[in-house]
């Protein structure tokens, strides 16, 4: 492992011939952001980032992992693509990982020196291994920048929380930078659904200029400059439908502890929170609507739009009714971050990524058949 760490050696000779980044003597954590699709890798992102900022590490930023419709493999999308890389240097050191695997990984985690790092042995053809290539997404991230690993390291019983000064300490005394300059990780180190105490981390997530002007460019286009309008959130396909049945039964369930607490002091999940009837979900969308005397209704979801409903229900209030079709979800998400009301789901985590947006920035939300005294509707 030393002969990983000779930066100091390396560094000016290689200075010829790389955009001269210093490597960071404080070492580096990467990671497959390999759970779910976007809202779930998003939830680990800001776990894993609360984790490279206790260990000081440079956080190696991944990209996104996409599915792509009628396929049956993932893609790899840069995460500036969508993300301002500068606006998290203001809370932390990071780094693409095109970048990184660019300019520094020849010198500081070399082809045949690769470790990679899992809690326990991961289910695979190897009994003694992470395999932490064997599996879609899993085998195509590493693939995608060439990275074979030479060794399995099992990190368990060690947890997550570094902001813990007896978990930190652990972490470095079993793997100093010194031995160990880069961490990388089969899945994220990180608890899902993100911490409570991780949430505020979202501001420092802010949308790239291509997003920026794509949301921009929608909504001048489409629902008017300065036009005040409502954004919605519907997660209703059929693997929603069958997730839902089992909502009462896992009061934990994906993003519910936005709703209902991280003990589920603020109440109990119900199947009608999960997956809401369309009458209540027009009850909810026609209340606010009148109340913030809104003039139009983005919606944004995962399969069924409901326009021929809301049509018929939203015909006296002359509401024109919107949504994108180029099935960006980025975009969706950037609008919805824009409205001058929200309405989202309890318990998913796409719904929640524009719920933290909003909170940010103070803007009024609610959640389709959810109401309390303790989180207020309007921030």
């Amino acid at each position: 492992m030393g002969n990983n760490v000779h930066w100091l050696t390396f560094y000016f000779f290689f200075c010829k011939f790389t955009l001269c980044l210093r490597p960071d003597p404080n070492g580096y954590a990467a990671y497959c952001p390999c759970m779910g699709r976007f809202g779930n890798q998003a939830d680990h992102f800001l776990g894993t980032l609360a984790f490279a900022h206790g260990l000081n590490r440079t956080l190696i930023l991944p990209p996104w992992i996409e599915y792509p419709p009628r396929s049956y493999g993932s893609i790899q999308v840069p995460f500036d693509r969508y993300f301002n890389v500068a606006s998290l240097e203001a809370y932390h050191r990071v780094i693409t990982m095109e970048l990184f695997m660019k300019e520094l990984a020849p010198t500081l985690w070399p082809a045949g020196k690769r470790t990679v790092f899992c809690y326990g042995v991961r289910h695979g053809s190897d009994n003694k291994s992470c395999n932490a290539k064997e599996g879609n997404p899993f085998g195509p991230f590493w693939d995608n920048f060439k990275i074979d690993f030479d060794h399995s390291e099992f990190y368990g019983p060690l947890q997550y929380d570094t902001s813990q000064p007896e978990i930190l300490t652990k972490w470095n005394e079993r793997y100093p930078a010194s031995r160990y300059p880069i961490l990388a990780f089969s899945g994220a180190p990180a608890a899902f659904p993100v911490r409570k105490e991780h949430v505020k981390l979202h501001q420092y997530l802010t949308w790239s200029e291509h997003i920026k002007k794509q949301c921009d460019d929608f909504i001048s286009k489409h629902i008017g400059l300065n036009t005040p309008y409502l954004g919605i959130h519907l997660r209703n396909g059929i693997d929603w439908k069958n997730a839902c049945e089992h909502a009462e039964s896992s009061p934990d369930m994906f993003a519910s502890p936005q709703c209902f607490g991280y003990h589920g002091e603020l109440g109990k999940l119900t199947t009608d929170v999960c997956f809401p009837p369309p009458k209540d979900v027009i009850k909810d969308v026609k209340k606010w609507i009148k109340k913030k005397k809104l003039k139009v209704l983005f919606i944004a979801t995962d399969d069924d739009p409901m326009i021929k409903e809301f049509n018929k229900a939203l015909k006296s209030l002359k509401v024109k009714i919107i949504q994108q079709t180029e099935n960006n979800p980025h975009l969706d998400l950037a609008i919805l971050g824009q409205a001058d009301h929200y309405i989202g789901n309890c318990v998913s985590t796409f719904s929640a990524f524009a719920v933290r947006e909003r909170r940010v920035h103070n803007k009024s939300l609610s959640f389709f058949n959810f109401q309390t005294n303790t989180v207020h509707e309007e921030l």
